[in-house]
């Protein structure tokens, strides 16, 4: 997995869990859905479906791969509109490409991160580069949507690209396992993405056969999924397989464990992401790639798209 790695043995480690804190119990695990997107590429979906709508902050995660594409198999979106949250695009492995309507994108590869602030309104298109098209190769990446508040809902779009090499990396208490932070912070090491919604956004490799202990902000909400392989959440060891998602209650800790045996391509251990985030607890609106707080708003987001307003003063790129 060409994500960045690094050995855990030399990093910072993560602090023991305080003697007395109170792990989170899983609440209950939701499968991923396969549904299919842009011009055709699957994906797996644990929210929003009938098991999850969201996970306030959180709108929607999309994970894509992984798989080995033939030539001429990869695919990407069209042009499409966004408004009222953001998106952030972590490619494992393989490579996209990016372009919006305000001059941002670039190439998003192994370990790179793509955070896009809609705000009042983006226009923007992810394509794979013309070699992975013509040779075909491996994609691994995952796409989630993260909500705004009303009060930054129609602020300026905003671009984020954050290199495989700005990620925070910690090692587990144990040293056994990496964790990787995208957003928030964990054990005193920040992640490079600034949020307007105060979240905790990371992949961990925890090594098989060993637990993971985090500590865990109170007032955030919790969710961990399984990119592969398989292990167990939670204190009861509620079994987590590929494509999984578990949704965790209140308390001050997550404890995660990787089953001694993994499958071929996860034999360098368990790979899950760990999110985090402050619900933000207002109305949500949504209709497609707009979300906003009211119905009235949606209506108002679809006229100013069609009018050609969602991005006024911004020219696309050819």
């Amino acid at each position: 997995m060409p994500a960045v790695t690094a050995n855990p043995m030399i990093l910072p480690r993560l602090p023991a869990l305080p003697i007395g804190a109170r792990p989170r119990q899983v609440l209950r695990i939701v499968p991923g859905t396969h549904t299919i997107e842009g011009e055709g590429f699957q994906v797996r979906r644990p929210f929003p479906t009938a098991g999850l709508g969201l996970a306030d902050p959180f709108l929607l995660l999309d994970h894509i791969g992984a798989v080995e594409y033939a030539p001429g198999e990869a695919k990407g979106t069209p042009w499409h509109p966004h408004r009222g949250f953001e998106t952030v695009t972590y490619i494992i492995d393989g490579a996209f490409e990016h372009q919006d309507s305000t001059g941002g994108g670039g190439l998003i590869t192994n370990g790179a991160t793509q955070w896009m602030t809609a705000g009042a309104g983006i226009l923007h298109i992810e394509k794979p580069p013309e070699e992975l098209v013509r040779k075909g190769g491996l994609f691994h990446g995952v796409q989630l949507w993260v909500n705004l508040p009303a009060a930054s809902k129609m602020l300026p779009p905003r671009y984020q690209n954050l290199e495989s090499n700005d990620v925070g990396l910690v090692a587990s208490d144990d040293g056994a396992s990496l964790v990787r932070i995208i957003a928030g912070k964990i054990g005193g090491v920040a992640g490079p993405g600034k949020t307007f919604t105060p979240i905790t956004y990371l992949h961990a490799t925890v090594a098989p056969g060993c637990r993971l202990a985090l500590p865990w902000r109170e007032n955030f909400n919790a969710v961990v999924y399984a990119l592969n392989g398989s292990g167990m959440a939670g204190i009861e060891r509620v079994a987590l397989r590929e494509g999984e998602l578990a949704l965790f209650g209140a308390g001050e800790a997550l404890v995660i464990e990787a089953n001694v045996s993994q499958p071929g391509h996860s034999r360098d251990g368990w790979d899950v992401l760990v999110l985090g985030g402050q619900p933000i607890g207002e109305p949500v609106a949504r209709y497609g790639p707009f979300v906003m707080n009211t119905r009235d708003e949606i209506v108002q987001a679809v006229e100013d798209f069609r009018s050609g307003r969602l991005a006024a003063g911004h020219a696309i790129g050819a």
